[in-house]
């Protein structure tokens, strides 16, 4: 068989000698850029901004931090507005009230400072004193004395106030008692008697029917307070803005007070061995 009738048997199909090449596909041209421009809306400045930021895509540090700020924020929120609640009382007030009220914060301070000098001379007396052990024993009798006083074991006297509150309509409840009591004793007083009941560290109010009842002692009105203290800081205490006469009055009860050189509180109250307590002195 010569070359050329070789070369035809092996172009005819089905000896495998040959395989035809596909077609050329031309690429595709890619349309004008000012084409793929038309196809695509412009977005505007404020909606590219919007679609940046939604959805939000926050890391957890981040959500840490917004929750920590927004605490701190509602933090700082309601102390504004309470520090606006207790300026808007103030801006309220009348100019002799705004006096009385910084009187009374002052003569507080003075009465902490004299305990303070108090107890500092006290200490230089025993410190100094050439027979340390007689002024010991003295101390501790005026200590006992001023214990005394103040647990309603012995009888006082001394300067303060009467405070008599007529109740005809029966609206005092007990609540109103113990803030009188609270606010007296912010002011310094250092005995009071309320009808006959000694006032002590341990009292207890309580509403008992058509009265009020003292650590168990039933009264009724008028409630009468006897108050040893310094006049001048407790009247004023009682009758701040908003403070126990003005309370007391919106319930429609009569309140009158008087300022007395000389006080007897002379109800007493038996001592009580506390059940659990035992001094730490060795």
């Amino acid at each position: 068989m010569s070359d050329h009738e070789e070369r035809e048997r092996a172009g005819q199909p089905g000896h495998g000698l040959r395989k035809e090449l596909p077609e050329e596909v031309p690429a595709a041209v890619p349309p004008p850029r000012e084409e793929r421009e038309e196809e695509q809306p412009r977005l505007t400045g404020r909606q590219r901004l919007v679609k940046g930021l939604w959805p939000p895509r926050l890391t957890r540090a981040q959500l840490i931090v917004a929750l920590l700020l927004f605490g701190l924020g509602f933090g700082l929120a309601v102390q504004v507005a309470s520090n606006s609640d207790s300026d808007s009382a103030l801006r309220g007030a009348r100019q002799e009230d705004l006096v009385r009220i910084l009187d009374e914060l002052d003569d507080r301070t003075q009465r902490l400072e004299d305990e303070k000098q108090g107890l500092e001379k006290q200490r230089d007396e025993l410190e100094n004193s050439s027979d340390q052990a007689e002024e010991a024993r003295r101390q501790t009798v005026e200590k006992e004395r001023q214990l005394g006083i103040l647990a309603g074991t012995v009888a006082a006297q001394g300067p303060g106030i009467t405070m008599t509150i007529e109740d005809t309509k029966g609206t005092v409840e007990a609540d109103m008692l113990l803030d009188a009591i609270q606010e007296l004793r912010a002011a310094g007083a250092e005995a009071i008697q309320v009808n006959g009941v000694r006032v002590v560290a341990g009292t207890y109010l309580t509403d008992s029917g058509n009265g009020v009842s003292v650590d168990g002692n039933k009264i009724k009105a008028p409630y009468r307070f006897k108050v040893i203290g310094k006049p001048q800081d407790l009247e004023p205490a009682l009758n701040i803005p908003g403070g126990v006469v003005q309370t007391l009055e919106k319930e429609q009860a009569t309140v009158a007070v008087e300022r007395s050189s000389k006080i007897v509180v002379d109800a007493l109250r038996a001592a009580k061995r506390p059940d659990y307590a035992r001094s730490s002195s060795r």
